[in-house]
């Protein structure tokens, strides 16, 4: 840990790093401010908003719901939103969702930011608090590809999926997310927290100009990202989702068989998982305005590593050392 260490405090990392598996004496470095106002250190049990690593426990939710019968990977999305997304292909579907490979335009497309920071909704953030409040700005943008065709990354795709689930069952997105992934895996941290009521131990985040990211992001995290979890609620993650908590062990490995090739990123994709270019590593990674955070585990070795930070690019320098140690996994 003494190189992790030099890193961090090189870098100012604000945030937690815990290194978990077998074979391994668990460590955590814990550096930064929580709140910087009230001078408020982070700690172990820090909550910290994870921005697009949320979409694995969407995906998750998502084939709990396949087991259980309520969708299928062959359903259709417009089968179960009719006319609310009009410029969808009819045959797009749940999996082509989950895979990234629907062709749907996305309200939020990540390779025209040229710095997160910058990015803010053009409307009240306020106003984006359930699935529903997203359609008016997902209902417009035409399909740029044939269902199927090719990999690309897609914001607007999972918000989809959280409608889809809201149609099937009659439940509340954040609920199915909570019941079948959040309590059966005992994440005890973890919940979608409102920007404006959020609980003791969670960080705030903070952009390069010193203020929180509170005007640039959703009230409270929706399909596409913006849960908050511990260092710990990751770990436990992890077990439940290879121990066969959350799914069969036929469905969890669907989850993380390759599916697509992700040239840009150098890593392959399944089905709401990255999955290192070589050998077993499955991994979850976001970022937002004021929010960094990585999670790796390799499910043969039992290794991984969680990285979570309340700065818009705290984890790549610490992402970037655990690669160079020639770690067998990787964000």
């Amino acid at each position: 840990m003494t190189g992790l260490s030099v890193v961090i405090e090189k870098n100012g990392f604000s945030g937690v790093v815990a290194l978990t598996g077998t074979g391994w004496t668990d460590s955590e470095i814990v550096a930064g401010l929580a709140d910087r106002a009230q001078r408020r250190p982070n700690q172990r049990n820090t909550a910290f908003a994870i921005a697009s690593m949320t979409k694995g426990f969407v995906a998750v939710a998502v084939m709990s719901l396949v087991e259980s019968g309520a969708l299928a990977l062959d359903t259709r999305l417009r089968d179960l939103v009719g006319d609310e997304l009009p410029l969808v292909d009819p045959a797009v579907t749940i999996e082509t969702l989950l895979a990234h490979r629907s062709g749907v335009g996305d309200y939020l497309d990540e390779e025209q930011l040229v710095d997160i920071d910058d990015f803010i909704f053009d409307v009240s953030a306020h106003t984006l608090a359930t699935p529903d409040d997203y359609l008016p700005h997902i209902s417009g943008h035409p399909q740029v590809s044939a269902p199927g065709e090719r990999f690309a990354y897609n914001n607007g795709g999972f918000v989809m999926l959280s409608i889809a689930m809201e149609r099937a069952t009659g439940a509340r997105f954040h609920d199915l997310v909570r019941e079948r992934v959040f309590e059966p895996a005992k994440m005890t941290g973890a919940g979608f927290f409102r920007s404006d009521d959020l609980p003791a131990n969670a960080a705030l985040g903070y952009v390069k100009s010193g203020r929180t990211n509170v005007f640039h992001l959703p009230v409270i995290g929706g399909g596409d990202g913006g849960a908050y979890v511990t260092a710990e609620d990751m770990s436990a993650f992890w077990i439940a989702l290879f121990d066969g908590r959350l799914l069969s062990n036929d469905l969890t490995a669907a989850m993380i068989e390759p599916v697509s090739e992700a040239p840009g990123q150098k890593m392959r994709y399944g089905l709401g998982f990255w999955l290192a270019p070589e050998g077993d590593a499955v991994v979850l990674e976001g970022m937002d305005a004021g929010v960094s955070a990585c999670s790796s585990f390799n499910p043969t070795t039992g290794r991984g590593y969680t990285v979570l930070s309340n700065t818009s690019t705290g984890t790549r320098p610490v992402v970037r050392h655990l690669e160079d140690e020639s770690l067998s996994f990787r964000c």
